[in-house]
């Protein structure tokens, strides 16, 4: 079986200095990857910038990316010939619409930027998903949890979306622990309470195994 995950964050630069980026560590993505390649999947992890050293076995192959559009053109490289594909990295919705050659100098009190939109991969991808092939996706909502994570699962064409929320504590970005709900198309919403990511993520594999089309 073959597995394509994305994990951790996208820097989008500014300048030769600094970028917009968010808090993700990986660590959620990460644990997945080595997750599946202990149950004997072949995987392509696709990384974001991120401290996490690549993970020693053979079985996992790292592609190191900094920005959204090079995450998107390593996943649509890897997705037609993964059975699997996990979506887990938190990619930047926008970037900036000029990159400054030069370090941005302080001028004025005020600073406005012009930001266009990333391509969505996970949807863009879900486009061309075939009926063989799994898709999981990760939603990280603030409000409104179940409703946010329901419309995604149905507009990226998902098999399945694991939902993180802020307001849990221990959970969500930084962590060590991570508590989820994961929704299928059936409807179900199954409960994951507070746990290390490295056995959530062996429950998650273990979910996505039972659930795969025969």
């Amino acid at each position: 079986m073959r597995v394509l995950i994305t994990a951790g964050p996208t820097y989008e630069p500014l300048d030769p200095v600094r970028f917009l980026g968010n808090r993700s560590t990986g660590k959620m993505g990460y644990a997945l990857a080595e997750a599946f390649a202990a149950a004997g999947a072949e995987v392509t992890l696709i990384s974001g910038p991120s401290q996490l050293p690549d993970p020693p076995t053979p079985l996992i192959q790292t592609q190191r990316v900094e920005t959204a559009a090079e995450m998107f053109a390593a996943a649509a490289a890897a997705a037609p010939g993964a059975d699997v594909w996990v979506f887990a990295a938190a990619v930047a919705d926008y970037r900036p619409a000029r990159l400054e050659a030069e370090k941005i100098k302080k001028s004025g009190d005020t600073l406005t930027l012009e930001l266009i939109k990333n391509v969505d991969i996970a949807a863009t991808l879900g486009q061309s998903k075939r009926p063989e092939q799994f898709s999981v996706g990760f939603a990280l909502e603030t409000t409104d949890e179940l409703a946010h994570a329901r419309g995604k699962l149905h507009r990226k064409n998902f098999d399945l979306v694991v939902l993180n929320s802020l307001r849990d504590a221990g959970a969500g970005f930084g962590h060590d622990t991570n508590k989820v709900q994961v929704l299928d198309r059936a409807g179900r919403v199954r409960n994951f309470e507070l746990q290390a990511k490295t056995d959530l993520a062996r429950a998650l594999v273990q979910l996505v195994l039972a659930s795969l089309p025969n």
